[in-house]
């Protein structure tokens, strides 16, 4: 192109996309006579006559890949004029050799339908792993702490407070005026002084007194054993008796310091046994007794017209009992 001279064309005539204005599309594509915007006319095509246009231009969407290119349109008096069209300003499509590489979209993922990565899985792993961590860090933290508090405590001197000494609530100085009961006398039938056909035995098991010894021999008239009982108060008492019978009631004279006692001993079958066998039957009774403070003589006798039949094991004398 000389310079200071473009030709006898417009400077409009120089844009290279002059075909997409409206004179080109109202052309629906095709050079216009004489040439216009982009497309170059046979009178412009001239020796000496630059071109309005170095590329062979083509409306949008002419242009095919992968087809056989098209070549361009030289005028035949440009062919002769510069021979081969030069490389410089042909299409690429116009060069030799093979085509370049076309890029190729890496594939897609399956949508909707297609099976992804198992997402879920790694997530619940990685929430493990923060567990795991969380967990040996809240551990070290509390080890760390109880560290730090046995070693304050055994660092720390305590301060031991004096020793009090205990007092018994109940026990005190002063002396007690209520006087102590002393304990009501109890004797085995054994240890007593025997009178008649009274003696000792030891063959009926059950017995309750020293080796198994009771009173037997009781059953004739005269028999009897004395009892003598010191006592810490005069008053109301009750004698309270152990015996042995052969399922069949039984009773016994009883005499207090030489005086019949207002109600005699019943040594009835209280347990209600059929069985004869005495060692299955031993029980207790009592009556009513009025003792005097200090010594006591108790006696129980087989008198006339009272059932003896029975095994004496021991004595006791015990607070009343209401009747």
């Amino acid at each position: 192109m000389a310079a200071g001279n473009d030709g006898a064309n417009k400077p409009e005539d120089d844009d290279p996309f002059g075909y997409l204005y409206a004179d080109g599309q109202a052309a629906a594509g095709r050079a216009p006579q004489g040439g216009g915007y982009g497309y170059p006319g046979p009178a412009q095509a001239q020796p000496g006559v630059p071109r309005t246009s170095y590329n062979q231009v083509r409306t949008v969407g002419e242009r095919q890949y992968g087809q056989q290119p098209a070549q361009p349109y030289v005028p035949p008096q440009q062919q002769a004029a510069y021979g081969q069209p030069h490389p410089q300003y042909a299409a690429p499509e116009t060069y030799g050799g093979a085509q370049p590489p076309r890029h190729t979209p890496p594939p897609q993922g399956p949508r909707g339908g297609g099976r992804g990565p198992n997402t879920k899985g790694l997530l619940i792993g990685a929430v493990a792993v923060v567990a795991v961590v969380v967990a040996g860090i809240t551990a070290a933290i509390i080890g760390n702490q109880s560290d730090k508090k046995d070693q304050t405590a055994s660092t720390t001197p305590t301060a031991s407070a004096p020793a009090t000494p205990s007092q018994d609530p109940s026990s005190s100085q002063e002396p007690s005026t209520e006087p102590t009961e002393a304990p009501l006398p109890k004797q085995d039938a054994a240890t007593l002084t025997l009178g008649g056909s009274a003696t000792l035995a030891k063959d009926v098991k059950g017995a309750e007194g020293a080796d198994g010894a009771y009173v037997a021999g009781f059953n004739a008239q005269g028999s009897s054993v004395t009892w003598k009982a010191s006592m810490p108060e005069g008053g109301n008492y009750s004698l309270t008796v152990r015996y042995a019978i052969p399922a069949v009631d039984a009773n016994a004279t009883l005499t207090v310091n030489g005086k019949p006692n207002s109600q005699p001993i019943g040594l009835k079958n209280f347990i209600k046994s059929t069985d004869p066998n005495l060692e299955k039957n031993w029980q207790t009774t009592w009556a009513p007794v009025e003792l005097q403070k200090g010594e006591n003589e108790i006696k129980i006798s087989c008198e006339a017209g009272n059932q003896c039949d029975v095994l004496l094991d021991w004595l006791e004398v015990t607070p009343p009992k209401a009747s």
